[in-house]
């Protein structure tokens, strides 16, 4: 189990993401505008520098819902490896079955 801390801190970089989603996209549409002046192309790219580090989806990480463990996570289930092992051997997981060859 993550430190709650961790997976907190994970929750406030996405609500600051959703946040900034809006404004990040336009300045990254006049960022790549190439019909724009270099002056005004250059006064986004410094108003988009002035924007939360938080508010990059880049920083975002992927944690497993009920384990908050960041590695291991598949994103169709949104859990880890481990409890998605422990839901498919209990037959939870319609469709998914212990591969055997």
């Amino acid at each position: 189990m993550a430190k709650l801390s961790v997976i907190n801190r994970g929750e406030k970089r996405r609500k600051t993401v959703e946040k900034y989603a809006k404004k990040r996209a336009d300045l990254v549409a006049v960022i790549n505008d190439q019909s724009l002046s270099v002056e005004d192309r250059f006064e986004a790219r410094l108003k988009m520098q002035a924007l939360p580090r938080n508010s990059s989806p880049v920083r975002l990480r992927n944690r497993c819902a009920l384990t908050g463990r960041p590695r291991g996570v598949f994103r169709k289930f949104g859990l880890g490896r481990g409890k998605l092992r422990d839901f498919v051997m209990q037959g939870e997981v319609p469709g998914m079955i212990k591969a055997s060859w």
